[in-house]
């Protein structure tokens, strides 16, 4: 028989203990989120959550789930934990608004090696912050210890997002046509795509420390890779209420080429004019420091366009003033042409 110390979970690294206070923390942040059809709190074992489908006639949810990327690596370096929470958010509910979904809960996914109350406190105000952006709740999730995972104050971040529509208001690019526009919303930066080759270019090529100041920039470069994804839900909402929309591609990996693609009938191409809206400063800035082809440009980032709306010419105009009163910046980018027998659906002219 083995005889010595009664060993512990907490022996191995996993401290019950401080999980269980840290969920009386994350109960008080995720009540400021509040939304009608929240039942309960924070702690249960599943997330309640009530639906009033009284005004639809046939109710659809939509679920998207995602993580922030190597964008961590940037928090990292930065020992800065506030902002990524907002990515996480802004990657699921941007993609559940583009079908014409409005968010209803998010459930948040936090996994560390030792629990940092303090890191992890942060982290759940930016989850938080970024579900006040999209009007939705949160209602739960899972923060999990895995000592021997992750280096030494790293942690990896998925979620989970869930929103509603009536059926026969589901936006999927089936009535997109030969004639409809194409409205670019700006986005804020890089958002969430990118960063492998964006940590190669700045800290491996340009060896940049986080805290340099980059001229072109007008800050550090940890700042500007920091900067958090902008969330269109809430505007997408209200566009949709009032306008019709018939096609929405939130730009992420693939960048305008795969995204706009995803959304078009196989009949129509897109034609997108060059020029035709303002790019973000880090973008020429890791186009010459990469020398970066343009191709390459426009299937990696954003470029500064976070959003794609197709719209009947004659209310764009309209829509884009709508817009600009909600703050987003808003151009006509483009229109949708006949495909013909041409092998490629978007084409930069």
């Amino acid at each position: 028989m083995i005889m010595g110390k009664s060993m512990t979970y907490a022996d191995a690294g996993v401290d019950i203990n401080k999980s269980d206070k840290f969920v009386e923390t994350i109960k008080g942040i995720a009540g400021q989120t509040p939304r009608s059809g929240v039942m309960g709190e924070i702690g249960g074992f599943g997330g309640l959550f009530s639906l009033n489908v009284s005004k639809m006639e046939r109710p659809v949810l939509v679920s998207s789930t995602d993580g922030v990327g190597t964008k961590l690596k940037i928090a990292f370096m930065m020992n800065k934990h506030d902002t990524v929470g907002i990515d996480l958010v802004g990657m699921c509910v941007n993609d559940i608004a583009v079908q014409g979904a409005k968010p209803l809960f998010f459930l948040d996914y936090l996994s560390m090696g030792n629990l940092n109350t303090r890191t992890a406190t942060d982290i759940i105000k930016g989850i938080a912050d970024g579900c006040t952006q999209a009007n939705c709740a949160l209602i739960g999730g899972e923060t999990a210890e895995m000592p021997g995972m992750y280096m030494k104050d790293e942690y990896d971040l998925a979620g989970f997002s869930v929103g509603i529509v009536d059926n026969d208001k589901i936006v999927d690019g089936s009535e997109i046509r030969v004639g409809h526009v194409l409205i670019g919303i700006a986005s804020s930066g890089l958002h969430s795509n990118g960063y492998s080759l964006v940590r190669k270019i700045c800290f491996d090529k340009l060896n940049l420390k986080i805290d340099d100041h980059v001229p072109d920039l007008g800050r550090t470069i940890g700042e500007e890779l920091l900067e958090p994804t902008r969330i269109y839900s809430e505007n997408m909402v209200r566009i949709l209420k009032d306008f019709p929309v018939h096609g929405l591609a939130h730009i992420t990996g693939g960048g305008i080429t795969d995204n706009i693609r995803r959304i078009l009938p196989t009949t129509c191409k897109a034609e997108i004019k060059n020029g035709s809206w303002e790019v973000h400063p880090v973008f020429t800035f890791l186009k010459d420091a990469g020398n970066i082809s343009d191709a390459e440009m426009l299937r990696t980032f954003n470029n500064g366009i976070g959003m794609i709306a197709v719209v009947p010419e004659e209310v764009s105009e309209e829509i884009m003033d709508r817009l600009q009163g909600m703050n987003e910046k808003a151009f006509l980018i483009g229109s949708v042409v006949d495909r013909k027998s041409s092998k490629t659906q978007v084409k930069f002219i």
